[in-house]
């Protein structure tokens, strides 16, 4: 080996120690219903995963930076005060171009991330609806042609996804599920786990840490989409029966193909709207679940949900819910970058949600405010350069 070659492989080992970013999405794992990716197609995917890391980590910094140097000092000089709340902090950040060119980019990066999801989902959707098709097993899903798909999911393409969760292109269509778990690699920055499960294997291990002795043996998810992080929580418990709930056919039908792919027996997925969960009697489950679900709904639905979760929790039950955090104690700055989604992502109730206190919310569905606990998970930063991924509500009755 002459001394250049040594030097190759100096800088190769180099960056193979150093590199933090995002894996290449090949290195995910596939199951039975995952879509197939061209080379192009999963370059592309790999490109905005890059680029949303690159938002988070280079350019977020800098407009905290912009903030910190000019924005609420100018503010201050206009008014005499710093901004008092994320309105204002807002109001101020949309006159810097640091901001604006942030915003632009992270926007235009979601864009994209559909679009890419959405082609190579769509041109092969009639083989992946066979796909499910072929995977369908007695019992494991069940349809209701009377469940209403609510106003608040049907008037809005969450997070940019268009039809969001429910649309149906024709009779026994996957592709918007396709599209979306094939995506979440770019929304995350790579940082999901090979099947996008890691909200719902945080969960599951705090709940083996924190309650050793709680071996449920009924769950309930709700909002399941295609079960993703459900099946950590099957498989952490895999005596116990597992339901996962949505009103969204297309994610249901591909939750149930996925979860066959894998071979987790333990889980069934019911079309069901989480607010009237009457199909199951009081006390049918020892864990009701939620991830990143509560902020896709309205205050009234949310309410009534967990009205509902209470009464179908079993004594000594536990409801969980993965959240991003609340607002309250986070200064006006940081609310408002955490409010983009709000603005920007198609999450209209996201501010209405951070914004609550929650607790009195589950006191007012029934729980006891003194067996709320609160846990706050710290991971790498995301897509906007937040290390505090979500809050953990838990209502047990003893």
């Amino acid at each position: 080996m002459d001394g250049s070659d040594a030097s190759t492989e100096f800088a190769q080992h180099s960056l193979e120690d150093t590199y933090d970013g995002p894996p290449d999405q090949r290195t995910g794992a596939r199951h039975g219903i995952y879509p197939d990716l061209s080379h192009d197609e999963v370059e592309r995917f790999n490109f905005l995963a890059q680029m949303n890391r690159h938002l988070a980590t280079r350019v977020a910094p800098m407009v905290e930076t912009a903030w910190n140097a000019r924005i609420e000092p100018r503010f201050e000089a206009e008014h005499g005060r710093k901004p008092m709340d994320r309105t204002e902090a807002r109001r101020a950040l949309l006159t810097d171009p640091v901001f604006q060119t942030w915003s632009a980019l992270r926007r235009m990066t979601m864009e994209q991330r559909q679009e890419a999801g959405r082609w190579a989902a769509v041109r092969q959707s009639e083989a992946l609806a066979a796909k499910a098709a072929s995977l369908s097993a007695p019992d494991r899903l069940t349809l209701d042609p009377t469940v209403a798909v609510p106003r608040y999911v049907a008037a809005v393409d969450h997070h940019c996804m268009p039809g969001s969760y429910h649309t149906e292109l024709f009779p026994g269509d996957v592709s918007g599920p396709a599209s979306y778990d094939s995506g979440i690699h770019v929304t995350v920055g790579g940082r999901g786990g090979p099947y996008n499960d890691g909200i719902g294997r945080t969960m599951a291990e705090w709940i083996q840490e924190t309650y050793p002795h709680f071996k449920p043996s009924r769950i309930l998810d709700l909002g399941t989409t295609t079960g993703h992080n459900l099946l950590p929580m099957a498989r952490a418990f895999p005596e116990a029966k597992v339901i996962g709930i949505d009103i969204g056919v297309p994610v249901l039908r591909y939750g149930a193909a996925r979860v066959e792919s894998l071979g987790v027996g333990n889980v069934r997925f019911l079309q069901a709207d989480a607010t009237n969960l009457s199909q199951f009697e009081d006390g049918s489950f020892d864990l009701v679940m939620t991830t990143m679900f509560l902020h896709e709904l309205s205050l009234t639905s949310m309410d009534a949900i967990f009205r509902e979760a209470k009464r179908v929790l079993a004594p000594g039950g536990l409801m969980l819910n993965m959240e991003q955090p609340a607002y309250a104690g986070m200064p006006p700055f940081e609310q408002a970058i955490r409010d983009w989604d709000a603005h920007y992502n198609n999450e209209p109730f996201w501010t209405t949600l951070h914004s609550l206190d929650l607790d009195d919310h589950f006191v007012a569905a029934g729980f006891e405010r003194d067996k709320l606990v609160k846990k706050v998970f710290t991971v790498p930063a995301g897509p906007a350069g937040q290390t505090k991924i979500g809050m953990v509500f838990v209502g047990a009755e003893k």
